[in-house]
């Protein structure tokens, strides 16, 4: 092996090795291994960041810019509603959630048809009366089913297809996918509607708004301000500062008027009752330091009580790259910079173990915040937060302008790119731009949807994964995998790189696995002599089906709090997926693409 092909083998090995460790976020990681082939000669200088201006990278910019216009419109929220009749069979729910979620995913962005279909699910079970460990799951597994459909519907499909182009000439089209993809998709989710959900368990969760007063019982203390006390004149700020942002201030109780959720201003005077929430040993001087002079008193806690016309309780989940991920309660200090209380936490369906202040936050993390109801939608969308129960109703109101001309600007596009009027990349880019002109999304709601994360790790990885073909390392890895399938069928050479791919994307993000298995599997068909289309279909639909565990893919680990699931949970449902998707795929992929 020459040096160029060690160098970049050592560092793409190193790569999945932290990928798969998930120490760091996968953007930083993409950033180091691109850093990397900078610095060893394999990536000139002032081509390093050529892949930011990639179309793959454009094209999954503006989806998710189109995306979030669509969201705007109101037109999702009308399919939404026809969901209600669905409710009375749980075979009958999943297949109706599962095949409305794909068919946005085919759409949209993966997390983003899954948040939006997320809050209804749950609030269909808890009107049913069941777990949403026996739906989340379904409905996350349904969110990938359906990118597999079009070329927009993930992001390896449109890597997929760029590759393609730069490779032979010309891009896969929108609904080249569609042959296999959607048979794909419609087994899918039949499996999941009869089969799936019986191989998961039943778990009644903490997280819900009817049970969370039992996780919070021994976190709340009664306290009235005597004559002398310390706190009496101090500020609800100063007072939790004064430990540590361990105590929060639920409510303020003054002559029988209550005041929820107080601002951090807000003084407390002699003669007033407060409802305090935190750790015992947090809210133990309370009680022991006579300086305080409170009296202390049992708290028989009613969850509504904390809530009224003006003040709201609303459980949350953490989004795949909020803003708070890693952070802990203390760090963010939240109710001074955000105007909200945190009254608990739950992760798998569970209380953590750790006191609250010391809890770094994580995707899937459920939250029970207390806060203003005309702000709180507001600061959710700044936490990176989606509310999963109480949902704040919209305060937009339906425009039908805008219901009309949002889908028909985004199936212009469609229609554009689709019979070769315009490339994908540029008919997109036209429909964001119509969109922002007339109105229909801001500016700022546009720049909100894009995903930092994963177009810095499609613009990092994309010159690596260039690198791997120039220095001609693919053709070494291909050489030694054909030497091994010379003598084997089509069917199990295909059956092989989809496997691959898949147990790959289980492990590290979809995206970095359609970078680097494409340019292998091209190289494996041409030197076997197959069709290319064929070996590039298989990692199109390997990649993007990441099943077996919660850390391949968002959404994987965006139901994983809500739903009280660990890992065993996925691989028990996704393993009959995966066998499911190979026997279905492998013979279209054959007969169509071969």
């Amino acid at each position: 092996m020459t040096f160029d092909q060690t160098a970049i083998l050592v560092i793409l090995a190193a790569t999945m090795t932290l990928f798969i460790a998930n120490y760091w976020r996968y953007d930083i990681v993409a950033g180091l291994a691109l850093l990397a082939a900078v610095f060893t000669g394999l990536v000139p200088p002032e081509h390093a960041f050529d892949g930011f201006g990639h179309p793959a990278v454009i094209t999954v910019c503006a989806v998710l810019v189109l995306s979030k216009a669509l969201q705007e419109s109101g037109f999702i929220d009308i399919l939404v509603r026809l969901l209600d009749r669905a409710r009375s069979n749980l075979t009958l729910q999943i297949l109706a959630n599962g095949g409305i979620t794909a068919g946005f995913s085919g759409l949209m962005n993966n997390i983003g048809a899954l948040a939006l279909m997320l809050p209804v699910a749950i609030r269909d079970a808890q009107k049913a009366g069941r777990s949403a460990s026996l739906i989340l799951i379904p409905l996350s597994f349904a969110s990938l089913l359906g990118g597999l459909v079009t070329l927009i519907g993930t992001p390896p499909n449109i890597i997929i297809a760029t590759f393609r182009a730069d490779a032979l000439g010309e891009p896969f089209a929108m609904l080249d996918f569609t042959p296999v993809g959607l048979p794909v998709a419609v087994a899918g989710i039949f499996y999941l509607g009869f089969v799936g959900w019986r191989l998961l368990p039943r778990r009644d969760l903490q997280g819900s708004l009817e049970s969370e007063s039992e996780q919070i019982y021994n976190y709340i203390a009664e306290a009235k301000i005597l004559e002398g006390s310390e706190l009496a004149g101090l500020t609800v700020g100063q007072l939790e500062e004064m430990f540590d942002g361990e105590v929060s201030v639920m409510s303020i109780i003054d002559n029988d008027k209550q005041h929820l959720a107080p601002d951090v201003n807000a003084v407390m005077n002699v003669g007033e009752i407060l409802i305090l929430e935190g750790d015992p040993k947090a809210l133990e001087p309370l009680y022991s330091s006579p300086e305080m002079k409170l009296k202390i008193g049992a708290v028989e806690i009613d969850l509504q009580t904390l809530q009224s016309n003006d003040v709201v309780l609303m459980e949350a989940i953490v989004m795949p790259n909020s803003s708070i991920e890693g952070w802990s309660m203390r760090g963010l200090r939240m109710h001074e910079r955000y105007d909200v209380n945190l009254l608990a936490m739950s992760r798998m369906g569970s209380a953590p173990i750790a006191r609250l202040k010391n809890v770094r936050f994580r995707a899937g993390d459920v939250l029970l915040l207390q806060g203003s109801k005309d702000r709180i939608s507001e600061t959710l969308q700044t936490l990176g937060c989606l509310a999963i129960s109480n949902r704040p109703l919209t305060s937009k109101k339906l425009r039908k302008r805008f219901l009309l001309l949002t889908p028909a600007v985004f199936g212009g596009a469609i229609v554009a790119s689709s019979v070769g009027l315009l490339p994908i990349q540029i008919s997109f880019s036209a429909a964001v731009l119509i969109l922002i002109i007339s109105r229909a999304i801001s500016l700022q709601q546009a720049y909100d949807s894009l995903e930092l994360p994963i177009i810095v790790l499609l613009g990092c990885l994309i010159p690596v994964g260039h690198t791997l073909q120039t220095s001609g390392a693919t053709e070494l890895i291909a050489s030694n995998i054909s030497s091994f399938a010379q003598a084997q069928p089509l069917w199990m050479i295909l059956a092989l790189i989809m496997i691959a791919s898949m147990l790959l994307s289980d492990l590290v993000h979809n995206t970095p696995t359609a970078v680097l298995m494409a340019p292998i599997a091209l190289e494996i068909s041409q030197q076997l002599g197959f069709s290319a289309d064929a070996f590039l279909m298989a990692v199109a639909i390997g990649s993007a089906s990441p099943y077996l565990t919660p850390i391949g893919h968002p959404s994987n680990t965006l139901v994983m709090g809500p739903g009280g699931y660990d890992f065993k949970d996925y691989w028990r449902v996704g393993l009959p997926l995966d066998v499911i998707i190979l026997f279905v795929s492998i013979p279209l992929i054959i007969l169509i693409w071969s």
